[in-house]
């Protein structure tokens, strides 16, 4: 699909709104009961970047984004202040943050992923949007500085030489959110003070 390699500027991002979706049937019986089907096996984003404008150069800037991006034609990066490491909010990414895989001898590339786990459950993340130096790559907890690279287009991790069997591949990043605009217009509000606003800036998590 149609992307540009680009972030939405991060000081609007910041007062954004938004978060992950699921979409579940749920059946109601007549008995009471529920039978619930899960949709989609993965969560996708929404969020509303209007909240984070906060001067009239806002609006500009966020006029300028939408334009160059086609309105919905184009999906772009974006910054999800709630969700964007590897590790906890508060803490700095690691190279033994989340396991990528595990060596065969022969495999050389490897996805980004995070899991996200509550209980006995977890559900596995793919990460497609590192962002540029931030990835750091470890094997059975030995942080490899060499031998490897990222490419920050696809969250692919690729070895000069294949990790050993058994191997345990690990990863710490930061990451940004494939997502487009999900409008084709925006309905910008200046007042007499020049004071603006946007009634709403929808995005959304787009897939590949």
């Amino acid at each position: 699909m149609a992307f540009h390699e680009v972030r939405f500027p991060d000081d609007i991002s910041r007062g954004a709104r938004g978060g992950p979706e699921r979409r579940t049937q749920i059946v109601e019986l007549a008995s009471g009961d529920e039978e619930r089907n899960a949709s989609w096996a993965n969560s996708r984003r929404r969020y509303d970047a209007a909240y984070g404008i906060r001067r009239v150069d806002d609006l500009a800037a966020v006029v300028a984004f939408f334009e160059a991006r086609n309105g919905r034609l184009y999906g772009f990066r974006w910054k999800d202040w709630a969700d964007y490491k590897s590790c906890l909010p508060s803490g700095t990414p690691a190279a033994t943050d989340q396991s990528v895989g595990t060596g065969d001898g022969a495999t050389t590339d490897f996805q980004l992923v995070k899991a996200y786990a509550s209980g006995s459950q977890t559900w596995i993340r793919t990460i497609t949007k590192p962002v540029d130096g931030t990835v750091l790559v470890a094997i059975d907890g030995a942080e490899q500085t060499t031998g490897w690279s990222v490419d920050t287009t696809t969250g692919i991790v690729s070895f000069t030489t294949a990790p050993v069997s058994g191997a345990t591949i690990t990863a710490g990043f930061e990451f940004d959110v494939p997502v487009r605009f999900d409008t084709d217009t925006l309905d910008v509000t200046l007042d007499i003070e020049r004071l603006g606003s946007i009634t709403s800036i929808p995005l959304i998590e787009v897939r590949r």
